[in-house]
């Protein structure tokens, strides 16, 4: 995981480019442009988020104009536009799950922290964010840990705890 200072290569590993031809593969000719959003799925699996130079790149590869990547990466939630902790804590903030607490866990994760929502924790462990419907609304409040999106449901300030602790000793 990158730290907050540093830049990610101006070379992509070998093995990045071979996905992208993987996936580039994928679609017709001449529809390039829709390898888009898997491409910087993998791009933000190895760095971790995505830089400036890391989409210039992408669009550059995909023979687009880096504006193009911008929207895109800028729009959908689940692209990283700055670095995060290494665990990040994604909690439901829509109608059920904060009737039955997400707000008091979200604040809990706060205060046990010590950061706001899309900081990173001193130690570069963690980050965390509230995020729409996780689609467990029978089971609130939910929480997934990335980067595999570990799902978590029928929260407590008792059970995060455990999960942070459990995270710090991995």
């Amino acid at each position: 995981m990158l730290k907050v200072e540093e830049q990610q290569p101006e070379v992509f590993p070998e093995t990045l480019i071979e996905k992208f031809n993987e996936i580039i593969s994928r679609y017709p000719e001449g529809k390039q442009k829709s390898a888009l959003l898997p491409m910087l799925h993998e791009v933000q699996a190895v760095f971790g988020w995505l830089s400036v130079p890391s989409m210039d790149k992408v669009a550059g590869y995909l023979g687009i104009m880096p504006i193009e990547v911008y929207e895109v990466a800028s729009f959908y939630t689940m692209y990283f536009l700055k670095p995060q902790g290494k665990y990040m804590l994604e909690v439901c903030r829509t109608g059920p799950c904060c009737l039955v607490g997400a707000e008091k866990v979200m604040a809990h994760i706060e205060q046990t922290l010590g950061v706001k929502e899309g900081e990173v924790t001193p130690d570069g462990l963690f980050s965390w964010r509230g995020v729409e419907c996780l689609a467990a609304c029978g089971f609130g409040p939910v929480l997934q840990i990335g980067p595999e999106y570990t799902f978590y449901e029928n929260l407590n300030e008792e059970k995060v705890d455990q999960l942070i602790q459990d995270l710090r000793n991995k």
